[in-house]
């Protein structure tokens, strides 16, 4: 497909023309369009054909919707569309939505839309819904994706090998963006970052977390995965726990259930990843990204916007003690980021 490249999916006129145009709908059909919000880096529409069938479309935008200058290459969405189609393999059964079609054109992508009625995993943690199978299937999913991927390297990794939007959507927003802000935290940045950009074991979602899953009948589906790579495996339990971590510091009444869901998290992923998480060594970078990660949901250019003053600065506080002497395993830093939360 092609298209003008100044088509505005926001705009359901435009986008009704182009459906028609590219032989997507009928000449007659006159689909449902409807906005969809929560994201920073694409333009999102739902669109609900009278046959029934429901689509999400997404177009990458070049500058991210933040207050911080953020911007990044539209053509990312083309990796998501590559993520899509090998997710439906990496990933457990009906955990990912189908890809329909992509415009590299207009950096456009349309995948099944998840049945409703259905919730965000994000909005139901923080009113204080956190279900033990949810967590389970949390940690699953990404231990599934981990552990297949790393058993078809030679397969895979000539095909995600390019870490470019990884750079520009993680790497410095998150990391070097926050460094800049914390000189005490510097070197532990500088350090993570090269052992990071080092390995390269599995394919990394990249952005692992509540909001870009949702809730259908009890099933958790996985979206958003334009800066999907082959790469550290650890950083992807770093991003997920954080949040786990952040509703912990944030909703004080439920922290000491955020903190036990992190452990189910951990041990759900590793019976789930199998050999994957068989080292120390991964939860010791998993301790590291954690740690970066908090902070950066603070200090980065995306920070966690339902933290309150108050509790960003208990989280700053407390990780960059953290980052001092960084515990051994998982299980040791959960414990000691709650006490200190609660000192």
């Amino acid at each position: 497909m092609s298209a003008n490249t100044q088509l505005d999916i926001e705009e359901p006129l435009a986008l009704v023309n182009y459906l028609r145009e590219h032989g997507c709908i009928a000449p007659d059909e006159t689909p449902d369009c409807a906005i969809l919000g929560g994201g920073v880096s694409n333009r999102v529409v739902l669109v609900r054909r009278g046959s029934g069938e429901s689509w999400v479309l997404k177009q990458a935008l070049n500058k991210l919707r933040v207050k911080a200058d953020w911007f990044s290459d539209p053509a990312r969405v083309q990796r998501e569309a590559l993520g899509l189609r090998w997710l439906a393999e990496m990933a457990p059964p009906h955990t990912t939505t189908p890809l329909v079609f992509e415009d590299k054109a207009v950096h456009l992508l349309a995948m099944q839309a998840v049945p409703r009625p259905h919730a965000n995993w994000k909005q139901l943690l923080l009113a204080g819904e956190l279900l033990r199978d949810h967590v389970e299937q949390f940690g699953a999913i990404l231990g599934t994706i981990h552990r297949r991927s790393a058993g078809r390297r030679a397969e895979m990794e000539p095909v995600f090998a390019d870490r470019t939007f990884f750079e520009s959507l993680r790497v410095e927003p998150y990391y070097q963006f926050t460094a800049g802000r914390n000189a005490e935290a510097a070197r532990f940045y500088d350090d993570l970052i090269a052992e990071t950009r080092a390995t390269r074991s599995a394919l990394v979602h990249g952005d692992f977390s509540p909001k870009n899953i949702l809730v259908h009948d009890g099933r958790l589906v996985l979206l958003d995965h334009e800066v999907i790579h082959w790469g550290d495996p650890a950083f992807d339990l770093g991003f997920a726990l954080t949040h786990l971590l952040a509703k912990a510091n944030f909703l004080s009444e439920h922290r000491r259930r955020f903190i036990t869901a992190a452990g189910w998290f951990w041990n759900d992923y590793r019976t789930a990843s199998g050999g994957t998480a068989a080292t120390s060594d991964l939860e010791a970078r998993a301790v590291r990204h954690t740690l970066a990660c908090l902070l950066a949901r603070v200090d980065g250019r995306s920070p966690l916007e339902y933290l309150t003053g108050a509790a960003r600065e208990r989280q700053r506080i407390v990780t960059l003690a953290l980052m001092k002497s960084p515990p051994a395993t998982l299980p040791e830093l959960f414990q000691m980021f709650a006490e200190r939360l609660d000192r």
